[in-house]
């Protein structure tokens, strides 16, 4: 037993202590958080400006054109594996570009969230029964400000923690963004295993971060189905 300890803490100490290299995945957590905060707010973006332009097309036959570029959006991104649709936002949009590694990896992840939020979004809408609408244009506003201030909320309320848990998979899928080799988490234990020679500890570190944060998420969004389920009754 003290023979395992001792050759545990030989290994803890070499992969994480000598020469700070518990840096690379403190760094790396920061740039996991950072792209995936601002991939998020791009998403929501994206997400709820397709799915308008799509739900509207569906009620009322406008939006033709801009209906069938969505479709096209969507069909392609949701075809597509994220990590080829990394490289291509990095290696050719903009080969010519001396763009930040991180910057380009923001605006990948949240193209691609932009149309899962997107589909979860119109669900939310269409799932609004008709009469809401007929409501607010019986009250005198225009189907916009009956969308705006009528349709969307409820649609938001209803598909929150459909939105929640594709933000939760946003997170770990985060974890390809070394294929540019930006240094995030995934890329932090990489680089440990690259110094130490020792793949097991560096990848089970990184491995119980991500296991941590997603706990913490999830839980957080079994509070929020629970609180938005007793707001209801």
């Amino acid at each position: 037993m003290d023979d395992w300890f001792a050759l545990f803490k030989a290994k803890f100490i070499n992969n994480f202590i000598t020469d700070n290299r518990w840096k690379y995945l403190w760094n790396g957590l920061g740039v996991t958080l950072q792209v995936t905060f601002f991939a998020v707010l791009i998403g929501i973006v994206i997400g709820f400006t397709v799915a308008i332009i799509r739900s509207t097309c569906d009620k009322t036959g406008r939006l033709k054109i801009l209906n069938a570029i969505c479709k096209v959006y969507l069909t392609v991104i949701r075809g597509t594996p994220v990590v080829v649709q990394l490289l291509i936002i990095y290696f050719v949009v903009f080969a010519s570009v001396n763009i930040n590694k991180v910057i380009a990896a923001i605006i990948a992840f949240g193209i691609n969230s932009g149309a899962y939020v997107a589909e979860i979004v119109r669900s939310g809408i269409m799932s609004i029964d008709e009469g809401q609408m007929e409501a607010g244009r019986s009250l005198g506003f225009s189907y916009a400000q009956t969308m705006w201030y009528i349709v969307l909320p409820q649609a938001f309320k209803n598909v929150l923690p459909a939105l929640a848990n594709e933000f939760i998979v946003l997170l770990k899928e985060t974890s390809v963004s070394g294929y540019i080799a930006l240094q995030d988490l995934t890329k932090g234990g990489d680089i440990i295993r690259g110094r130490t020679y020792d793949a097991l500890m560096p990848l089970l570190a990184v491995a119980l971060i991500y296991l941590v944060m997603v706990v913490f998420l999830s839980k957080g969004v079994t509070l929020l189905e629970r609180r938005l389920r007793s707001s209801d009754r």
